[in-house]
């Protein structure tokens, strides 16, 4: 690597010896610098994200967190709204894209330094336009919707040992979605809670997730508490949080998020549910005319 987490840190980066399909080690890099220990890190939260969409996606990501992510009818469209979500954080960020980039989308990435694009491919005419930025990487992956294989193990190492875990593979089973609240979520705002959902699950905890059904509106991750998380999701949100479902990566355990709801103008919530003060959160969503459902799955993400 060019350098590991800060510069004057040595790095590498080792291959599965069978690599797999979709992964970072396929990707070819067509344009740029060398990499560094963070480019890779952050690349493979972006791309693991992206995989859970089948329509055209782009997820932004910063320091392994997604920062900005769309889904549309076109790529251009669907970065626009990856954009727009967060316009601050996405200046230096990475860009994980599902298909083909093409030159209106290349032209609109160009209006702002991105460090990395990694995508299904690029037309002759995008990479024309990417390449008169010296600075921006481009991975090519031209199976980057391969789903990650099922004898696949994650792997953390820490100081003296090392850690091993399946990859959470489930975003919830269908048998134990529940609505806890008087007001079932409309067919607009399950869309929209499936969505932030997807999102919530790759954003480092505690985790909230803001979004419609085709786009985030505001990100909060890695807090120590989850009203900070839910409250700076909110935040990045501004007027746009109204309207918006919330998506929180763990249950409440008070009704502080659902009272940020409430005043932010947050229609619905989807949750794990199980706290000893559920029926808190439920009663002020019933106070309020939210919506809220339990999906049983938590998704810890460290």
């Amino acid at each position: 690597m060019r350098y590991g987490e800060n510069p004057h840190q040595g790095a590498s980066y080792y291959s599965e010896e069978f690599i797999r399909a979709g992964s970072l080690s396929k990707a070819k890099q067509l344009w740029g610098k060398e990499l560094s220990y963070n480019n890779i890190n952050d690349a493979n939260g972006a791309l693991e994200l992206v995989k859970e969409f089948d329509e055209p996606c782009v997820v932004a990501s910063k320091h392994a967190n997604p920062c900005g992510v769309g889904v549309g009818a076109t790529v251009c469209e669907a970065y626009m709204k990856a954009y727009e979500s967060d316009p601050v954080s996405v200046f230096g960020g990475i860009l994980a894209i599902n298909r083909v980039v093409d030159a209106a989308t290349a032209t609109e990435i160009n209006k702002i330094f991105i460090e990395i694009v990694i995508a299904e491919g690029f037309t002759d005419e995008a990479l024309e336009i990417l390449k008169t930025k010296k600075n921006i990487r481009l991975l090519e992956l031209p199976d980057i919707r391969v789903r990650r294989e099922k004898n696949a193990y994650d792997m953390k190492k820490v100081y003296g040992g090392l850690l091993i875990q399946d990859y959470d593979e489930t975003l919830f089973a269908e048998e134990n979605v529940k609505v806890v609240t008087e007001r079932a979520p409309t067919a607009e705002e399950m869309k929209a809670l499936l969505f932030n959902w997807k999102v919530v699950k790759y954003t480092k905890s505690n985790a909230i997730v803001i979004g419609l059904e085709d786009r985030t509106t505001g990100i909060g991750m890695g807090q120590t508490n989850r009203i900070w998380a839910a409250q700076q999701a909110i935040e990045h949100a501004g007027e746009k949080a109204k309207g918006s479902v919330m998506a929180s990566d763990a249950f409440f355990p008070f009704p502080d998020c659902v009272e940020e709801c409430v005043k932010a103008g947050i229609t619905a919530s989807i949750q794990q549910g199980g706290s000893l003060r559920d029926q808190l959160s439920i009663d002020a969503c019933n106070a309020a005319g939210i919506a809220m459902i339990f999906v049983g799955d938590r998704h810890f993400r460290h």
